[in-house]
């Protein structure tokens, strides 16, 4: 099943980037330092490379994985066209990648929040089915939001459209896609959530 909701992802996101404008494309997204073609690179990266290749551009990297993807998402988004980034991410809608201890949730929370990353930027008004959402949210672990680095400390996270909260403390409120966002470390536009907290989250 989770499967089927990361196909239906891949095609929806690839579905919309066919519309975008070149000055879109060139806009940065809420991953610091990528614009829309670094982040659809390193969407569809794992459907490039092998488990050798990936091994060896690790090693080039010194085994550092953030300098490797960004150096990866850098080089194919300058070496592939828009259309062939788009042409990847719907042709491999059904590919079986995994993230390394993620499982198919994992999965499925890439693709959703670099999806986000981008749509979010655009201010494109894209709302991620709430039963993928439920699925990345329900199976969240602590070690997972620990690797995003997001500083949650005291602040009680409260989807206002999906019955799902996380967290102790003073309430942050907002549509649950947005605090999946928050979770990734990400900063929000103003206006995208509610409570005493929210100024942490947001972009200045």
């Amino acid at each position: 099943m989770i499967q089927d909701l990361i196909a239906a992802e891949r095609r929806e996101l690839a579905t919309l980037l066919d519309g975008l404008s070149p000055s879109a494309w060139a806009t940065p997204t809420l991953c610091a330092g990528w614009r829309v073609p670094e982040v659809v690179a390193h969407m569809t990266m794992p459907f490039r490379l092998s488990a050798g290749r990936f091994v060896r551009e690790l090693l080039k990297s010194g085994g550092r994985f953030n300098s490797m993807a960004d150096r990866l998402a850098r080089r194919d988004a300058a070496g592939l066209s828009h259309e062939e980034l788009v042409a990847s991410l719907r042709d491999n809608a059904d590919h079986p990648w995994r993230p390394p201890g993620g499982g198919p949730e994992g999965a499925l929370s890439h693709d959703v929040i670099h999806g986000l990353d981008i749509t979010t930027a655009l201010k494109l008004d894209r709302r991620v089915p709430l039963d993928r959402l439920a699925v990345i949210l329900t199976a969240l672990k602590p070690k997972q939001v620990k690797y995003f680095g997001a500083d949650l400390t005291g602040v009680a996270l409260r989807a206002d459209d999906l019955d799902w909260s996380y967290g102790t403390g003073t309430p942050l409120t907002g549509a649950a896609q947005d605090l999946l966002l928050v979770l990734g470390n990400r900063r929000l536009p103003a206006g995208r959530l509610r409570g005493e907290p929210s100024a942490r989250f947001t972009a200045s």
